[in-house]
């Protein structure tokens, strides 16, 4: 029987459903480089980090790959006009580590990305130039150079618009050129810089998220603040101080080298149950009261304390501040007065007891009878935030852009970061300070929110140690693109147990430790004249300025307005004191003495600090200049400016002695130039 011929059929067709696991590996092999840990991805990108306009803004992030090609990254800052984004390359560290850096111009939000990618011709040109050094044939490493630059000219993009006739002229050259003249040109510097710039990327990889920036203006990270209270400004005794009083303390504030005026609440006081001096329960007729204790029949939040004056008068001092280069900052303080208006108006955005009072604000043991909360849930959300707003932007529409806002911590988390971008998105510039002397997570948090400045825990850090480690924490990476701290010497609230302990040389260590170590720092009024006197046992002033009104005389034997006029100079003066992270402590041999230093990378500028922390003793010690930092040898001589004093001299070697006696001055300020550099 003879076999029927075959017979020929058509292929059986492709199936048209895709494979979910063929398009998954498709996807993932494309994204062969790992973009992990970027310090300033806050929360997974839950809130922005921060920046500073026009200043170096750093990233830090884990870049790697499988195998050995070598790999390149860099920071993408997408275009708004439809050019191609900006790139800024990052550049590795140790450990897969890497490190870029962005400069914004302008402040308010801003976002950037990640990628990276396998650089075939940079691998390309490490493993030819081995085999050439070790005396192997290269051409088929010729030929696959030439057709890596091949690939780049037809994998053209936007990014390679600039480069796309040299990258066509380099393909021609290498197509028409001998092999020994292909390699020439295959590693020469153009081509190497060409091919850097415009090569094509393999392996293109895309961090999934963009990184959310919040830009500020320079005085968010650098700032000397000065604190009054304007009602003590008319310099005689029984008269009640006005905005006329404040306009001409101007000078001496800016003589003093300040750029803040901050003044505590200038609102209507209350009435009921306020205090009298010392915090008496029970006022005098002629007794101020606490200005914290916010509205009366006047008005609240957006009215001004009669005596001081009138709005008018407000808006002059404001401009007269601006004529002498000062800003005005206000307190945003949200309690109020048993009188402030809201409670009769808005009733339900208070806290009532069963027997029909109203609760006024405690913090055990402490109670302030004079001052009631608001509740910011239940019948008062969203009117009570809608009007808290309105009152922020009601000040900064008189003038005022910077704010220190009362017990942040005390006030739901979700208030301020609604109520902060409220604000920005329409004044980007506006500063807020958070006055939250309490946890460390809750700091920290506040700052996520948007506060732009912080108050720290420096004012009870004293010794050595403390300071050290406090410091190192503030500096670090994953705090600095949150937390800016504001290092307040001290403050109506808090007389330091170190200042009633210390005398005048503790006021000048205090004073030469928050100017230098924070980008941003605070004195309180009467700091200069080394006011201390305390209630017994308590961190508080007697005859406290918040109960009464002063006369002040910053005059008075053993001020220190020298020692401050020359460090709001030199913080002005010196790049090096103008950033908060640049610190670094260095070998001081004596466990009272800190020396630290701070370089300016842009300028190159570097100061060195010695602070003698014991106020009661003259201390001797050997100390390091630190040489290394100039890539100097031990045995080195580097050129000194004693900035206190405007001298210059040589150190020869790393070890020295110094001596700082408390009496005479209990600090050394230096700059220290190396070989080459300038005196100015």
């Amino acid at each position: 029987m003879t076999n029927a011929p075959t017979v020929a059929t058509e292929p059986r067709p492709r199936r048209l459903a895709p494979d979910p696991a063929a398009e998954r590996a498709l996807a993932l092999a494309e994204s062969r480089i790992a973009i992990e840990a970027i310090d300033a991805e806050i929360d997974g990108g839950r809130f922005p980090a921060k920046a500073v306009v026009g200043r170096p803004f750093v990233v830090e992030a884990d870049i790697f790959s499988d195998g050995h090609d070598i790999i390149a990254a860099a920071l993408v800052v997408p275009s708004a006009d439809g050019e191609p984004d900006s790139e800024a390359p990052l550049t590795p560290l140790a450990n897969d580590r890497w490190r870029g850096t962005l400069t914004f111009a302008t402040p308010g939000p801003h976002r950037f990305g990640l990628i990276a990618w396998r650089d075939l011709y940079a691998s390309w040109l490490r493993d030819t130039e081995k085999k050439i050094a070790a005396g192997v044939k290269v051409s088929l490493e010729i030929e696959e150079g030439r057709r890596l630059v091949a690939a780049s000219v037809s994998a053209g993009s936007a990014r390679m618009r600039a480069d796309a006739a040299a990258l066509e002229a380099l393909s021609h050259r290498l197509e028409t050129a001998h092999e020994a003249a292909r390699l020439e040109i295959l590693l020469s510097p153009e081509a190497r810089d060409l091919m850097a710039r415009a090569g094509r990327r393999t392996n293109l990889t895309r961090y999934p998220r963009e990184i959310e920036v919040f830009v500020d203006r320079e005085r968010a990270a650098f700032s000397a603040w000065y604190e009054m209270m304007p009602r003590s400004q008319a310099g005689e005794p029984g008269r009640h101080g006005t905005f006329d009083d404040v306009i001409a303390q101007l000078p001496y504030v800016r003589y003093l080298g300040f750029d803040v005026l901050y003044f505590t609440p200038i609102h209507p006081i209350g009435r009921i149950n306020r205090k009298g001096r010392n915090n008496a329960l029970t006022a005098g007729p002629d007794d101020p009261g606490s200005p914290y204790a916010i509205g009366a029949a006047e008005g609240g939040h957006d009215a001004i304390h009669p005596e001081l004056g009138t709005i008018d008068d407000f808006d002059r001092l404001v401009e007269a501040a601006r004529d002498h280069d000062l800003e005005i900052a206000l307190d945003f303080a949200i309690q109020c007065a048993p009188d402030h208006p809201w409670i009769k108006e808005h009733p339900e955005w208070f806290d009532w007891r069963p027997d029909g009072t109203i609760k006024f604000a405690e913090n055990p043991p402490k109670k302030y009878e004079d001052i009631v909360n608001v509740h910011f849930y239940r019948d008062a959300l969203p009117d009570l935030w809608l009007a808290l707003r309105d009152v922020v932007l009601f000040w900064v529409d008189h003038g005022v852009k910077i704010f220190r806002v009362d017990n942040p911590h005390t006030k739901p988390f979700p208030f301020w970061e609604w109520m902060i971008s409220e604000v920005r998105a329409k004044h980007p510039d506006v500063i807020f300070l958070a006055e939250a002397f309490t946890r460390p997570k809750v700091m920290k948090r506040l700052a996520k929110l948007g506060f732009s400045q912080s108050y720290s825990y420096f004012t009870w850090r004293n010794e050595k140690d403390e300071l050290t480690d406090y410091l190192a924490e503030l500096a670090a990476p994953e705090m600095a693109h949150v937390m800016r701290p504001n290092f307040f010497a001290n403050t109506p609230d808090i007389n330091p147990a170190y200042l009633q302990e210390s005398g005048r040389p503790g006021f000048r260590i205090r004073l030469v430790l928050a100017a230098t170590l924070a980008g941003n720092y605070g004195l309180y009024n009467g700091f200069e004249i080394c006011e201390a006197e305390p209630i017994p046992g308590k961190e508080e002033y007697l005859n406290s300025e918040k109960y009464e009104i002063r006369v002040w005389d910053m005059n008075a034997p053993g001020h220190i307005k020298d020692d401050i006029r020359l460090l709001n100079r030199l913080r002005r003066e010196r790049p090096a004191l103008q950033d908060f992270t640049n610190l670094t402590f260095y070998n001081a041999f004596d466990d009272q003495v800190l020396l630290y230093g701070k370089r300016d990378a842009a300028s190159g500028d570097f100061v060195l600090i010695h602070v003698n922390l014991d106020p009661h003793a003259s201390h001797t010690f050997e100390f390091e200049v630190p040489l290394w930092e100039f890539g100097l040898p031990d045995d080195a001589s580097i050129e000194v400016e004693d900035l206190r004093h405007g001298n210059h001299f040589t150190w020869h070697g790393k070890l020295h002695t110094l001596t700082l006696d408390p009496e005479d001055c209990p600090y050394a300020i230096w700059r220290l130039i190396p070989p080459g550099a300038g005196r100015e």
